[in-house]
């Protein structure tokens, strides 16, 4: 015959009186089994109570007390909880989250309770209806999206648009690829006085948003621009000062912060005919330049024929559209050069010095030729783009169809952060540190004067005014100098020598410190910084 089941015999469970409470009794029955925790939970379960909320401590008391024949009177073990609910607002004010802990053994979430905490934080705008009764019908929730503000759109910043489509552009241009087109800079272009020349379009306020309380969101006006204060040759219409015109005659350069025009001076040839040229603007050369003559110009230079063993110096571009012959190497080879702030091309060049501050075109061969550039060099593009011996320097990329020859001759190409662009890094930096000092001095003086009125003269404070608006001016500028150097350091980085159709042996690429000789003959090719160090790169790598 089986004994009886005296498991948990002597226990009990109810509802406290207000129906929120589990309490357990024991009355103790001798030879009862001891009872475990698992038991216990089980025993609870069965009872109808699995959802409500345990409580440790209690149950190890009550298991103590059973499973020692101790009585127990009313012992809490259990307690029914109602689902809580928390709303959070983002920081910016733009949305609204829920969060539902889902009730044991109590009072579910509703949606009435949800609506009743969105309007006690004030919530009004871009409530999702549908987000919520998911939520409250999945029974919890983490942070789920139940209401959106718009967000404030940002004002375009103003810009000027230029209404030369073919202007001559003497801006910094920086890029990174190497994958640059062969600027064919034409001819020099000629605006008369009243000629409109750039057209200023005014920054735009943006469109307001709304938090999720309804509170206004002011949107970031677009910066202003304006065209810069001195533009020689050039000025504001009458009667429309967002339109730029020519006051001159002359050619039209695209500068920072506008355009101005400068003035042509024009000459069949340069020879000892008409000696040496030094003119404020542009030079036009219809001819060729002869051995020997200098041709200096505050503008471009232009040259429809030869230039032989002579110097060319230019504050904008030197456009050659025949080539450069020059005796660099030779004992009567002289210090000729041809040196310019923006760009050169040519048609060919042949033992010539040559220094642009910008990029350097030649369409089609480059042979002894020493060869400086700010960012890029270029040799071919419509014609055979070699390059054989002399030395290439350039910031960002050396770019020709054939680097080298067949027999071997060294051809140095140099690429990266020359030391002059650290210089003039601390440079910049030094006299931006020194305009900001003079704006510290003087915006004490204008805050002494807004505390004091009348302390001061009053044109004192205004010539103060003044030169406070000119060294912000100075400042910004010399910031976006030192952003723009240090752009172009960065890109110095991924410098490239690249030849799109042969490389020979004899060339020898240099970046920084790192050195790479040409060994044998390639195909189309480049070389740069890889995983190894300066190497020759994989196809997909240039």
């Amino acid at each position: 015959m089986n004994e009886p089941d005296t498991r948990g015999a002597g226990l009990s469970l109810r509802l406290d009186d207000g129906g929120k409470v589990l309490l357990a009794a024991v009355a103790p029955v001798p030879d009862a089994v001891p009872i475990d925790e698992a038991w216990l939970q089980q025993r609870i379960a069965d009872a109808g109570f699995a959802e409500l909320r345990v409580q440790p401590a209690a149950f190890k008391l009550l298991l103590l007390q059973y499973n020692a024949g101790k009585p127990v009177a009313a012992l809490p073990v259990a307690e029914c909880v109602d689902a809580g609910l928390a709303v959070r607002i983002s920081a910016d004010g733009l949305s609204a989250t829920l969060s539902i802990v889902p009730a044991q053994g109590g009072k579910p979430i509703a949606k009435e309770d949800v609506l009743a905490e969105l309007a006690a934080k004030g919530i009004t705008e871009g409530i999702a209806l549908d987000a919520i009764n998911a939520a409250i019908a999945a029974g919890a929730a983490l942070e789920v999206g139940i209401a959106n503000g718009r967000p404030p759109v940002a004002g375009d910043d103003g810009w000027l648009e230029s209404l030369l489509p073919e202007v001559r552009d003497r801006r910094p241009q920086l890029d990174a690829s190497g994958h640059i087109d062969y600027r064919d800079l034409g001819e020099i272009q000629v605006v008369r006085p009243g000629d409109a020349l750039m057209r200023r379009h005014p920054a735009t306020a943006g469109v307001a948003g709304v938090s999720v309380c309804g509170v206004a969101l002011p949107a970031r006006p677009g910066k202003e621009v304006a065209f810069a204060p001195t533009l020689a040759g050039a000025g504001p219409a009458s009667g429309d000062p967002d339109l730029l015109v020519a006051t001159v005659a002359g050619q039209p350069v695209q500068v920072r912060g506008g355009m101005m025009v400068e003035q042509v001076f024009s000459v069949d040839t340069v020879s000892m005919a008409s000696g040496n040229i030094r003119f404020d603007g542009s030079v036009k050369i219809r001819g060729d330049v002869a051995a020997g003559m200098v041709v200096s110009a505050t503008g471009d230079i232009e040259v429809g024929g030869v230039v032989e063993s002579a110097t060319l110096e230019a504050g904008g571009s030197i456009v050659i559209k025949g080539g450069a012959i020059g005796k660099l190497g030779r004992k009567d080879g002289g210090e000729h050069h041809l040196r310019c702030a923006a760009s050169f091309s040519a048609a060919y060049a042949q033992q010539v010095r040559v220094e642009a501050g910008d990029s350097i075109f030649i369409d089609d061969i480059a042979m002894q030729c020493e060869l400086a550039a700010g960012n890029h060099i270029r040799i071919g593009q419509r014609r055979r783009g070699y390059v054989i011996g002399g030395r290439l320097q350039a910031t960002l990329s050396i770019r020709a169809k054939v680097l080298g020859s067949p027999n071997r001759i060294e051809t140095r190409c140099e690429v990266g952060t020359p030391p002059e662009l650290h210089r003039r890094q601390l440079e910049l930096a030094k006299q931006r540190d020194g305009k900001e000092s003079q704006l510290l001095d003087i915006s004490k003086l204008l805050a002494f004067a807004d505390q004091h009125p009348g302390r001061l003269p009053a044109e004192t404070v205004g010539k103060a005014r003044q030169t406070a608006a000119v060294l912000s001016a100075d400042i910004a500028e010399l910031r976006a100098g030192e952003e723009a150097l240090a752009q172009k350091v960065e890109l110095a980085h991924m410098a490239r020598v690249i030849a799109e159709q042969a490389m020979y042996e004899g060339v020898v690429v240099t970046l920084g410190n790192q050195r790479y000789r040409v060994a044998g003959e390639h195909g189309a090719a480049t070389i740069g910084i890889g995983a190894h160090g300066l190497e020759l790169l994989a196809p997909d790598a240039a």
